[in-house]
């Protein structure tokens, strides 16, 4: 079949006295017809091109959606007098939000059935989402006495949400109504809420506080962050204690506090912002006495843990701050969780997320003790849990065979209790399925952990595989189950994980080593990985599929680039491929936040050199690709549409071989659709594509 040609209308992009001659770049206009008929005629060359397997996305996402407890709801979470909770419906999109009264045991929750004694329905989304072709909620929060809630919507996908009160005694909307917000939103009180504004370039930079029964017009704007590389955020800390306001970049924070009792009074800066020094303080009280905890990296990257007492007039330096856990090179701090009686301390160590808790009952701070589970690669974090004064903490709990999990952990007596697992409707057997880790050696030498899933039973030998990775942000990706990933799994796929640099699983150093001027290494890691599970025997270049979205569609259009003859096909999600094109221009959307994790090339022509070698668009050369399909959505905030758009077109016009194809959800965001139907059927069609590409199933369009 004949696919789509773009046409050229070039210009000439000038840096540091070097030029790039950009034949695409007029698609970046998504107000011109011939930039939306250039789209819609690639989503129907796509939608010809991916006809033969059209009934097998059908197959994969009836599986999905068999597999679904299609009916079912939350544990309920206790906040105040009330337990909340929510509840999906069989044939609905969205989720209702509810809650019960809190009555009986006060730390056991209710038993879930479909008919909740008392029930009261906060917000069906399903209503809100009625006559729209997109929906996200941006915000839900109730006041402490819960009788007002603020919630905030996006019918479009760009991001930008309009604000609500609503009465949940009398269940009338407020005539408040605040437009064109950011997400979140924080009570002070009954009277006094808070809430974030983006700037043109959709950076958080403005707290505004509203009071209830106001207009819009009479709000105050308390706090305006004039850097650029920061943006704002706001809330108040579990113990109703202390208002802040966070001001951060990818490398340093600052943080404002006031008495949450006050909402109006003024906030006053803790540590005052250092370039380079990241730090978050909670609030504890041992005894009669007050401290604020501060997790920082002012005794080393992978951070530690301090102690001041909260009266200090003059706050010691963070350097000098006494010490409660130390700095290690082994473990990555990653942040503390306070309560009344206890405190946990969320860390990283061997590349896996872990979870220990220290009693604050003592008249000192006591040593934090580890909680062990029985599985080699998992995730265990804590999950919600809004109470001050509760003696048990909920704790989520998932690996990549074992269906996600929520506890009740005992502090007292350090026992769990089950509340919840995930239900896998029509049996599931985790003793069918195996998770292991292989390591590759990159090319400096450093050895990169590959997580590996598949079916125990099956046969060893070469198998379809598709291989994930990421690799920005010091994102993590953690061992966690997939309902949808069984598809593939049951068919002979093996699925696997590449952690390579960038990532933070190894530690902060494993970021530092995959960012900036040390990019590469994430894409030189992940073909690694790749080249690790051939020569293990796992799979070979006819039957391996790589998979990225967002920067790990950079780290797609990059080794696509670079070993196209290793992979059978490339699946890039809303794929950031036109990096330095994005990060020269200051206007857009997070690009000048952005050069702490790229550098910056508008200013420092080293960065522009670096960047121009590795950036997918600028570096696709007349060679034999893989197949390669490229998902976008024109109303993306994050990864405009354009980029993977003027990635296709170039690639159409130099690739020797390797079929390309370009799918824009035409009403969606950076999430792609939504409704969780349509990302069943989302997820459907992606998988199908890989299972013909990766020759687990043949593909009868051929």
């Amino acid at each position: 079949m004949e696919f789509p040609k773009a046409p050229k209308h070039p210009i000439t992009r000038s840096f540091h006295g070097r030029e790039f001659v950009d034949d695409y770049e007029w698609l970046r206009d998504k107000n011109s017809p011939e930039t939306i008929a250039y789209l819609e005629a690639e989503n129907a060359a796509t939608e010809h091109a991916t006809q033969g397997f059209r009934g097998l996305a059908d197959e994969i996402y009836g599986e999905i959606k068999s597999r679904v407890k299609e009916t079912d709801m939350s544990v309920p979470q206790r906040a105040g007098d009330w337990w909340y909770y929510g509840r999906t419906i069989e044939g609905k999109n969205y989720a209702l939000s509810c809650r019960v009264p809190a009555t009986g045991e006060p730390w056991t929750p209710p038993e879930v059935s479909e008919e909740m004694a008392g029930e009261q329905v906060l917000l069906d989304a399903n209503e809100l989402a009625e006559g729209h072709d997109f929906f996200s909620l941006g915000a839900s929060s109730v006041t402490t006495s819960g009788r007002l809630l603020a919630y905030s919507v996006d019918t479009t996908g760009d991001e930008r949400f309009d604000l609500r009160i609503k009465d949940l005694e009398t269940g009338e909307l407020l005539p408040d109504v605040i437009e064109g917000v950011f997400y979140g939103a924080a009570w002070a009180g009954e009277d006094h809420l808070f809430y974030i504004r983006v700037d043109e370039a959709w950076r958080p930079y403005q707290v505004w506080r509203h009071k209830v029964g106001t207009a819009a017009a009479d709000d105050v704007l308390v706090y305006e962050e004039q850097d650029e590389k920061f943006g704002v955020g706001v809330g108040a800390d579990r113990a109703e204690r202390f208002l802040y306001i966070i001001a951060s970049s990818s490398l340093t924070t600052e943080y404002r506090v006031a008495p949450l009792a006050e909402p109006t009074a003024p906030f006053e800066v803790l540590w005052p912002r250092t370039e380079g020094v990241e730090y978050h303080p909670d609030y504890v009280k041992l005894g009669e006495d007050e401290y604020w905890i501060i997790t920082h990296n002012r005794r080393g990257p992978n951070f530690a843990v301090s102690a001041t007492p909260l009266a200090t007039e003059d706050l010691p330096d963070l350097r000098d701050a006494p010490v409660i856990v130390p700095h290690s090179d082994t473990m990555r701090i990653e942040g503390i969780d306070t309560y009344r009686d206890f405190m946990f301390m969320s860390y990283r160590r061997g590349g896996i997320s872990r979870l220990a808790v220290a009693p604050l009952t003592g008249g000192d701070f006591a040593p934090f003790t580890e909680l062990e589970f029985s599985e080699e690669l998992y995730t265990a974090g804590l999950a919600g849990n809004p109470e001050w004064d509760a003696p048990v903490v909920r704790v989520g709990y998932t690996s990549y065979t074992q269906p996600s999990q929520l506890l009740d952990y005992h502090v007292a007596d350090g026992t769990f209790t089950l509340l919840k697992e995930q239900e896998v409707e029509g049996g599931y057997n985790p003793d069918d399925y195996v998770a292991e880790r292989i390591w590759a050696k990159a090319e400096d030498g450093v050895e990169v952990p590959v997580s590996v899933v598949r079916r125990k039973a099956q046969a060893p030998g070469v198998a379809p595989t598709l291989l994930y990775g990421y690799g920005s942000y010091e994102a993590s990706m953690d061992p966690g189950f997939s309902i949808a990933r069984l598809s593939l799994l049951d068919r002979g796929m093996v699925w696997a994980c590449a952690h390579v640099r960038g990532g933070g699983e190894m530690g902060r150093s494993w970021y530092d080593q995959g960012k900036m001027l040390h990019k590469k290494n994430t894409f030189t890691d992940f073909i690694a990985c790749a080249d690790t599970l051939i020569e293990h025997g796992i799979t070979d270049p006819e039957h391996l599929v790589a998979e990225g979205g967002s920067a790990g569609g950079l780290l797609m259009g990059a080794v696509a680039n670079m070993a196209p003859e290793k992979f059978a096909g490339i699946q890039a999600i809303v794929p950031f491929v036109d990096p330095l094109t994005s990060i020269l221009k200051p206007e857009l959307p997070l690009t000048v936040g952005e050069w702490e994790e790229w550098g910056d090339p508008y200013h420092d022509p080293e960065v522009y050199d670096y960047m121009s070698t590795y950036a997918p668009y600028e570096n696709i050369t007349a060679q034999d690709y893989p197949d390669i399909l490229a998902v976008t959505s024109l109303n993306d905030t994050r990864v405009l549409y354009v980029e993977p758009a003027k990635w296709v077109a170039k690639l159409r016009e130099y690739a020797t071989g390797g079929e390309i194809l370009l799918k824009t959800e035409m009403s969606a965001g950076h999430g792609g659709v939504s409704g969780r139907y349509a990302k069943w059927k989302q997820t459907a069609f992606e998988y199908a594509w890989t299972l013909v590409k990766s020759k687990a199933v043949p593909d009868v369009g051929e």
